[in-house]
C-alpha cells in the first residue's frame, strides 16, 4: 500500500470500486516508492472518451533533476472498455463522482482503487461517527469482560 485515501470514506458513500491501471513517469514511480503521494483532493473524470485522474498531488523526486514531472498533472487511468461503459458512465450521473480510494502496487505495476461515491451529508457523517463510537464501546465492553 503506498497511500489511502481516509478522508473519502468519512465524506462519501462507496457505493462500488474499481481497480485500475495508472499512466506515470519515472520519476513519479521513483517518488511513490518513497510513498511520497496526496490522494486528498483528488478524484477522477471523463475527458474525451478517456478516464483522468485530476489533482492527485505526487511530488517531485529530487535526484531526477532534468526529467522531473509536474507535481499535480492530470493522469491517464487504464481500464477495459467494458469497465469504462459501466463504471465511468454511472458517474456522470447527478450526485455521483469518482474517488481514488487506495494506491498501491499490485506485481510491480501502480493500481489505483477507484470508488464510485456519493457525498454525505452532514446528518449522515453524525450517525456514522455514532454508529462506530457504538461499536467501539461494545467491543470495550467485551474486553472487560474477559
Amino acid at each position: 500500500m503506498i497511500a489511502q485515501n481516509r478522508k473519502a470514506q468519512h465524506n462519501f458513500t462507496v457505493l462500488e470500486t474499481l481497480e485500475c491501471g495508472i499512466v506515470l513517469l519515472g520519476s513519479e514511480v521513483k517518488s511513490l516508492r518513497q510513498s511520497h503521494v496526496s490522494l486528498d483532493e483528488s478524484f477522477a473524470r471523463v475527458r474525451d472518451g478517456e478516464l483522468w485522474l485530476l489533482q492527485c498531488d505526487i511530488p517531485e523526486y529530487k535526484q531526477a533533476t532534468v526529467f522531473n514531472h509536474q507535481p499535480k498533472r492530470p493522469r491517464k487511468l487504464l481500464i477495459h472498455r467494458r469497465e469504462f461503459k459501466r463504471f465511468a458512465l454511472r458517474a456522470t450521473e447527478k450526485g455521483l463522482t469518482l474517488i481514488p480510494l487506495r494506491l498501491y502496487f499490485h506485481r510491480g505495476r501502480v493500481k489505483v482503487l477507484l470508488g464510485l461515491c456519493r457525498g454525505k451529508q452532514q446528518h449522515d457523517k453524525r450517525a456514522a461517527m455514532k454508529k462506530a463510537e457504538a461499536h467501539r464501546e461494545i467491543q470495550r465492553a467485551m474486553m472487560r469482560r474477559r
